[in-house]
């Protein structure tokens, strides 16, 4: 009677080999979807990034009392940096994104001596692309679209497309400043 006992319990090698069978097919279905899933949270980060400087430089600007510019593949493809407008030749240097030239924070805190206000460079992560582009924000909010130097009322919305992958997300601002990720 203890030997029968012992004899019907546990699974067979076919039964086994069924669960296994399942398991890596549903393995087989669940990567591509993880992939794709990870895919489009990295593009979402990268936009979340782009959206949130735009948002800060807004920000930083009316509660500072000057005008800041949010600058894209600055100083190469894959940064962005909000510096302080200066009204100066600066504004528009080659090297006026360079951490080395213009550091964060500002190397003394003096009132007097600008700029004060740039922000760091930072890199948008995971090898996404920006549309280039440089958008100004006024002490008041409002935003103007920088075209060679020049800061210009904005007809229209402006649209920055964020790229990984050949997938893409947009952040759009528009002239009373508003800023909206989409």
């Amino acid at each position: 009677m203890f030997s029968r006992r012992m004899k019907s319990r546990g699974f067979s090698l076919t039964e086994l080999m069924l669960v296994v069978a399942l398991g890596g097919t549903l393995m087989a279905i669940a990567v591509p979807v993880a992939k794709d899933l990870t895919a489009s949270t990295k593009l979402n980060e990268a936009a979340r990034l782009v959206e949130r400087e735009l948002q800060d430089a807004r920000l930083r600007a009316v509660s500072s009392n000057r005008s800041l510019r949010v600058r894209t593949n600055c100083p190469s493809t894959g940064y962005i940096r909000s510096v302080e407008v200066l009204g100066t030749a600066v504004d528009t240097a080659s090297n006026r994104c360079a951490a080395s030239a213009y550091p964060y924070p500002a190397a003394d805190t003096d009132v007097v001596t600008r700029p004060n206000y740039d922000g760091p460079v930072r890199t948008i992560p995971n090898s996404a692309t920006v549309t280039t582009i440089a958008i100004e924000f006024a002490p008041d909010g409002t935003a103007r679209l920088v075209v060679n130097g020049v800061a210009q009322t904005m007809a229209t919305e402006q649209t920055l497309t964020i790229t990984r992958q050949s997938r893409s997300k947009t952040v759009k601002v528009n002239g009373a400043g508003k800023v909206q990720l989409q």
